[in-house]
């Protein structure tokens, strides 16, 4: 190894760990703010990453910064499962199943407003959020012109429920097969029943 490619190593290692601890600390942070609230101190969330709370604030250097971060992620989050459902192999509505399907087990990772995070403000979040719902809305789209979807449902209901489905009530000690059997429910009824039965197709988790 070269002295220059020795450098570059030496650069890399406090860069990863860096990164590393910035994804602790906001996995900690979701799960904490889920759980006690946007107060939650941020000694807490420094004990839950495993890290001092020095490395939070050198990453994030207030609680609004947390939060919007937090929101951020969840919006990236929302996106990707968004664009992954676009992807699957199969009608509409199993498209919008494969998206609650995954949104129920990232429900945990996801601070939204709805959930009391913060309503996202700067451009790069709200950019997150606004691919998210028109790539939701495509999907809806083909469903209504093909005739499997009721005309009647917008992206907003779809976006709403699956955050609904993200958020595990108290008094339900096993949420996600809960939350399964809701949106089961919830999809048949944005099924067109006047197009008739819907083709069967794998479920969306098995992929």
């Amino acid at each position: 190894m070269t002295e220059e490619q020795d450098k570059v190593v030496r650069r890399r290692g406090p860069r990863r760990d860096a990164a590393d601890n910035r994804d602790r600390v906001l996995a900690a942070a979701a799960v904490a703010v889920r759980r006690e609230g946007t107060a939650v101190p941020m000694a807490t969330i420094a004990a839950d990453a495993g890290v001092g709370v020095g490395t939070v604030y050198r990453h994030y250097p207030s609680r609004d910064a947390l939060l919007g971060a937090l929101t951020h992620r969840s919006f990236q989050l929302v996106l990707d499962t968004a664009r992954r459902a676009a992807a699957f192999d199969g009608p509409p509505i199993e498209r919008i199943r494969f998206f609650l399907e995954r949104t129920i087990e990232h429900g945990s990772d996801l601070v939204l407003p709805m959930h009391g995070g913060p309503a996202p403000g700067d451009q790069a979040t709200l950019a997150l959020r606004d691919e998210a719902h028109r790539t939701l809305g495509s999907i809806l789209e083909q469903g209504r012109d093909d005739g499997t979807i009721r005309a009647d449902v917008t992206r907003a209901d779809i976006v709403s429920f699956g955050a609904l489905l993200a958020q595990g009530l108290p008094h339900v000690p096993e949420w996600k097969p809960t939350a399964r059997r809701q949106a089961d429910i919830y999809l048949a009824g944005l099924l067109n029943r006047a197009a008739g039965r819907i083709p069967a197709a794998e479920p969306a988790g098995s992929t």
